[in-house]
């Protein structure tokens, strides 16, 4: 099995991304949240395409985004059967005593920005009352 395709920490644009949250997970997307506090509206998502393998928590914060490590990569091919196009890798605060180490690898991953209202029935680009 391949495991030499080098995958790099992902880079996230300048901006306060301390709270994340799992927003849509279905077989053909996996988006990600994230802004400096969730309750009104966020200004970042990780938007990962037809992703094939994800460990981490539905809420986190202070994600530090790693390049994955040999063991990690050699794991997630082991248990695909190939080199996933994307791997990206990070310890966040999950909320317990200690970092959680997370994975996710997909075909493709896009980091989108923009403020996005969380209140129900607004649309991306209303404002919050």
């Amino acid at each position: 099995m391949d495991t030499d395709r080098r995958h790099t920490a992902i880079r996230l644009p300048e901006g306060s991304w301390w709270d994340w949250e799992v927003i849509s997970w279905t077989p053909v997307e996996l988006r990600l949240a994230a802004g400096r506090d969730l309750t009104y509206s966020h200004g970042l998502e990780l938007v990962f395409g037809d992703p094939v393998y994800v460990s981490c928590p539905a809420m986190f914060q202070d994600p530090v985004f790693r390049e994955p490590a040999a063991d990690e990569v050699r794991r997630v091919v082991e248990g695909l059967g190939e080199q996933p196009s994307v791997l990206v890798a990070f310890e966040a605060d999950g909320g317990g005593p200690a970092p959680v180490s997370c994975l996710i690898a997909a075909e493709r991953v896009e980091v989108v920005r923009g403020v996005v209202p969380r209140a129900e029935g607004l649309r991306r680009g209303q404002s919050v009352p």
